[in-house]
């Protein structure tokens, strides 16, 4: 495939570690892909990145939407861009005029982590490797910027001091490293793995930016239901630009786009952004897709799963929705 405009073609993506790993999966993808062609990329920074400071895990209506996407998606629309890489969790089911979602890559593992430290560190408390949430006393703090984590956390502990938090992966860490008055944090397996951070047989959480003495357990889906699109890069696009269309069709993972579809299609659904209190969880097997997924919206939880074929992923989605509303 040859570029009409004898250009490279430019990817938008934030600036965080984890934005410029999933990007440099993406172009790694792209080179092997369409080794004539070239390909570059841009940092932009995002709302998100500014306002380090606000609440996110609040439902805040003061709040932008897409607050780690918009300002991607302005240089997509402005030709200043030809694709955006985002962490498809991210990214607001309800796209710009004239943009849209075209691939996913195979995901990742969609699981949650809880990150602790380790006893005998600095005086501070700490507990034993492959420590689960019965393992933790009462009125432990946890720490979490997501309000589905937070409720999961709640149902499942009731006695556990949620707190907030916010940073990257390695601030959220060195909080939890450091700071004797939190107990542990939650991040996404994904994430952890992507940046090349290793849990080890015996517990250990090691990596180049890992503080010493964090230990980390992965939480089971039954325990911790993911949230919509975790674990998967969502690739937006202009609509009408074909010749990236066409790149973008050689990054897609059917199994992996068509999950993400009735996922989002639910929280569209359910009237949510990626910090509503819903999470779900779509597999593919072989022609049928299946779904589970829970509210905390509005009362008490609410949990509903189903299966259909695969071609109906996003009625899936949709009839969840209409069920935990």
């Amino acid at each position: 495939m040859n570029n009409p405009t004898n250009r490279p073609i430019t990817i938008a993506t934030r600036g965080s570690a984890l934005a410029l790993t999933q990007t440099h999966l993406i172009l790694e993808l792209c080179r092997k892909a369409f080794p004539a062609l070239r390909f570059d990329y841009k940092i932009i920074k995002t709302t998100g990145d500014k306002l380090q400071t606000a609440s996110m895990s609040k439902t805040d209506p003061s709040l932008p939407k897409g607050l780690f996407t918009k300002e991607l998606e302005v240089a997509l629309i402005k030709g200043q861009a030809d694709l955006a890489v985002h962490s498809l969790k991210d990214l607001p089911t309800e796209l710009p005029e004239g943009l849209m979602l075209v691939a996913t890559p195979k995901r990742a593992d969609v699981r949650d982590v809880l990150i602790y430290r380790a006893t005998g560190r600095s005086g501070l408390r700490g507990f034993q490797p492959h420590a689960k949430l019965t393992d933790f006393p009462v009125g432990a703090t946890i720490a979490t910027s997501s309000t589905r984590r937070a409720a999961q956390l709640r149902l499942a502990r009731p006695d556990l001091n949620i707190v907030e938090i916010r940073g990257n992966v390695a601030t959220r860490m060195t909080k939890v490293a450091e700071r004797g008055e939190l107990d542990a944090t939650v991040l996404a397996l994904a994430g952890i793995s992507r940046l090349k951070f290793t849990i080890t047989s015996d517990g250990k959480l090691t990596g180049d930016a890992v503080p010493d003495g964090l230990l980390a357990t992965v939480i089971d889906v039954e325990t911790m239901l993911p949230c919509v699109g975790q674990g998967a890069i969502g690739i937006e696009i202009r609509a009408n630009d074909e010749h990236i269309a066409k790149i973008c069709e050689q990054l897609n993972h059917f199994d992996t786009f068509q999950a993400v579809t009735a996922e989002r299609a639910f929280l569209r659904g359910m009237g949510g952004g990626c910090q509503s209190p819903v999470a779900a969880y779509a597999e593919i097997n072989g022609d049928k897709i299946s779904m589970r997924a829970v509210s905390f919206k509005d009362g008490p939880v609410r949990r509903t799963e189903r299966k259909c074929h695969v071609n109906e992923a996003a009625k899936l989605g949709e009839e969840l929705a209409a069920e935990l509303r």
